[in-house]
């Protein structure tokens, strides 16, 4: 059975009102006329029941507004999937094809700021993807809004915006929608139609929903793409802080064994070049495995027991067992170990360097300890500080200035609570002439692997 919409059924009640309104007009003069007064009273009444209903067929848009919204949203979880890559060709032309059949249009276009990227439909338009944007959807990427075009791809518009119920043969129809990124116009969509009658109030209500939804996803990219570059750029900045001393002091390290002892000179430059290597690719992702940012830890102390020989460092390492493969930001563990190294060795001596990994409850604890010369609880407060540059006359840790130290945990701190969420922190407790120790509190990390379990 065939039902008729919503909107040629709400015609179809309004025509029958109308003859029923004109009917009862007739017979209220005629029963007047007459002097039959009984008659125009119960004529009357029905009149007024007419105006009632007829009110409540004004009322439809509403319906339609509502009917527009739930269209919307039973999308919106399709097109998130494929918007998380971003505004592509490829993504723009899935989309396309997802919306067209929950709209009336002939087509759908999707486009950046300078293409089209991708079209759906059966239109007869040049604007094929690939093709520079017309005007008119230039003129809606620069003003921002959405509107409605009588041919919608030319460069002449004879009428814009239309009235909805003009018949114009010949042309096609349509509406623009910009795609707002923070109020930036990163594109559009584009509805066509063959009739500007197809254009009613459902179609544009559906319209905006589909561009306010787009721009929300595509700004929900932005914000995720711009977190990751903000941590890739706080890594390399901790690097940049951190390897230059690493650096040359490994370089006169192996330098000084070229003479005395070649084979230890060329296992060392072995090492060093796939520290290295490591170091540049863990820089390129957004989380590594535990097990990996640990390995990277004893290589660089595997160079640095070469610098002051193999008694002075005695390193530890004890993991839960499940814990190794927890995804953890790079650049985790070495910046403390390394911390560890330059300001709480002894003169003499070795220090003794212990990396625990444990879980509690649903948290993860990474703890970093040693047996240095320690630091009283102002400095280490100020370590993690929001301002890591020390005042003038400020003491720093047993062993040398905290500047370094302080930049390096700070960054530690921030990436830990960004990747792991509220109540994920840093603590750091230490003792002068007994050593330090540097806690980590990933919380709900164990939910993370139990996760990555259950979708292997």
């Amino acid at each position: 059975m065939i039902r008729p919409t919503p909107r040629v059924a709400g015609a179809a009640l309004a025509a029958l009102l109308g003859a029923c309104a004109v009917l009862l007009a007739v017979a209220l003069v005629a029963s007047v006329n007459q002097g039959l007064v009984a008659a125009a009273m119960l004529v009357g009444c029905g009149i007024a029941a007419l105006i009632v209903l007829s009110g409540a067929v004004n009322i439809a848009p509403e319906d339609t507004r509502s009917e527009a919204t739930e269209r919307t949203l039973r999308v919106a979880t399709n097109t998130l999937s494929h918007l998380r890559g971003g505004l592509t060709a490829e993504n723009a032309h899935a989309i396309c094809a997802l919306l067209l059949p929950e709209t009336s249009a002939a087509a759908i276009a999707i486009t950046d700021t300078t293409t089209v990227l991708a079209l759906e439909g059966q239109i007869g338009t040049p604007y094929v993807p690939g093709s520079p944007n017309a005007k008119p959807t230039q003129e809606v990427l620069e003003s921002k809004r959405m509107e409605t075009f009588v041919s919608v791809d030319q460069e002449s518009q004879d009428l814009r915006p239309f009235s909805i119920g003009n018949r114009r043969s010949g042309h096609y129809f349509g509406i623009i929608v910009p795609l707002l990124v923070q109020d930036r116009a990163v594109g559009t969509i584009k509805l066509y139609y063959r009739r500007d009658l197809d254009i009613d109030r459902t179609q544009i209500v559906i319209a905006e929903g589909l561009g306010s939804l787009l721009s929300t996803q595509l700004s929900s990219y932005e914000l995720d793409r711009q977190a990751e570059l903000t941590a890739r750029a706080e890594v390399k900045a901790l690097q940049a802080q951190i390897n230059p001393h690493f650096l040359f002091n490994t370089l006169n390290t192996i330098a000084s064994f070229t003479r005395t002892n070649p084979t230890r000179a060329r296992d060392l430059l072995r090492e060093f070049s796939t520290f290295y290597r490591r170091t540049l690719e863990s820089s390129e992702k957004t989380l590594i495995p535990l097990s990996q940012e640990l390995e990277q830890t004893r290589r660089y102390l595997t160079i640095e027991k070469a610098r002051f020989g193999e008694e002075r460092i005695v390193e530890t390492q004890h993991v839960e067992k499940g814990c190794d493969e927890l995804p953890v930001p790079s650049f985790l563990v070495q910046p403390i170990v390394e911390n560890a190294v330059r300001h709480a060795m002894r003169d003499d001596g070795p220090l003794h360097v212990d990396v625990q990994v444990a879980s509690d409850g649903d948290d993860i604890l990474i703890a970093v300890a040693d047996d240095g010369l320690g630091m009283d609880k102002a400095v280490a407060d100020r370590l993690l500080a929001a301002s890591t540059a020390a005042p003038d006359g400020a003491s720093a840790p047993a062993g040398g200035s905290g500047r370094g130290a302080g930049m390096a945990l700070r960054n530690v701190a921030e990436r830990v609570e960004r990747f792991y969420g509220e109540g994920s922190n840093v603590e750091i407790v230490s003792k002068p002439g007994e050593g330090t120790c540097v806690t980590l509190r990933l919380v709900d990390a164990r939910l993370r692997l139990t996760d990555d379990a259950g979708n292997e």
